[in-house]
């Protein structure tokens, strides 16, 4: 037994219901993000780093959506990471994760991340295992330099049961306008999916620490899954604030 089977994949959120809670929550990232930016005549705050990981078709995309939607765009960066190209390769993995990183202010959101060097390229192979172990460690010493400078980092797996993946390949499969999304590599991966499995509980069992928990979110209903995410960030953020000290609801006024 492991993490991803403590997921409770039954949550669910009717329509009206989630639209309501959406809505609470977006307009509160607003208050915060707007605070944190020091545009209420307050000091600029911490930067925020939200990582994504998840699986194929667990429904990230939605959900990134919905957790800048109502930002203005100057106010947040959402970053998308594929296979690291060849010149990227010359270089240690996370090197070309740093240009995206926010500073004092500042919001990024990372769609895909470092974390790719302890799942796919472990399970397919394309780093070495010393260097996939190595990683682990690595990873939680960039975090905590991260946090310990202040950043607020909130690392999020989205986790979908086999059956709903299956279920959303095949409505993507007979849609042409989502047809793109699914690739021959998402088939293969779903194939994989103990190995993946492993690669995740590992994941999860060495790299959560004090200053980067994970947040696991179950997405089998996708409503359920936005709201959480929403949510957390929020939660996050006014956690980090607290720590501080700072009130983010004591605006002073204009």
């Amino acid at each position: 037994m492991g993490r991803l089977d403590d997921v409770d994949l039954t949550q669910r959120l009717g329509k009206r219901e989630a639209k309501e809670q959406l809505a609470a929550a977006q307009q509160r990232l607003v208050h915060l993000r707007l605070f944190l930016g020091g545009q209420l005549g307050t000091p600029l705050g911490p930067p925020v780093c939200v990582l994504f990981e998840g699986w194929d078709a667990s429904g990230k995309g939605g959900a990134i959506k919905r957790l800048v939607d109502e930002l203005d765009p100057r106010h947040v960066r959402v970053s998308q990471f594929a296979a690291p190209t060849s010149d990227e390769k010359r270089h240690h993995f996370l090197w070309r994760f740093w240009p995206v990183l926010p500073g004092w202010g500042g919001m990024a959101v990372l769609d895909r991340t470092w974390y790719g060097r302890v799942l796919v390229e472990r399970v397919e192979g394309f780093a070495p295992e010393e260097a996939w172990q190595r990683a682990y460690g690595e990873i939680v010493d960039l975090e905590t330099t991260l946090a310990a400078e202040g950043m607020v980092l909130v690392k999020f797996w989205l986790h979908v049961s086999p059956e709903e993946q299956l279920s959303r390949f095949e409505s993507r499969s007979t849609d042409p306008y989502r047809a793109w999304k699914l690739t021959d590599e998402d088939w293969r991966n779903r194939e994989k999916r103990p190995a993946y499995e492993a690669a995740v509980e590992d994941m999860l069992a060495r790299t959560d620490h004090p200053a980067g928990r994970w947040t696991l979110v179950a997405g089998d209903d996708k409503r359920w899954a936005r709201v959480a995410v929403v949510r957390t960030v929020c939660e996050a953020i006014e956690s980090a604030l607290a720590a501080r000290g700072i009130d983010p609801d004591a605006v002073p006024a204009g």
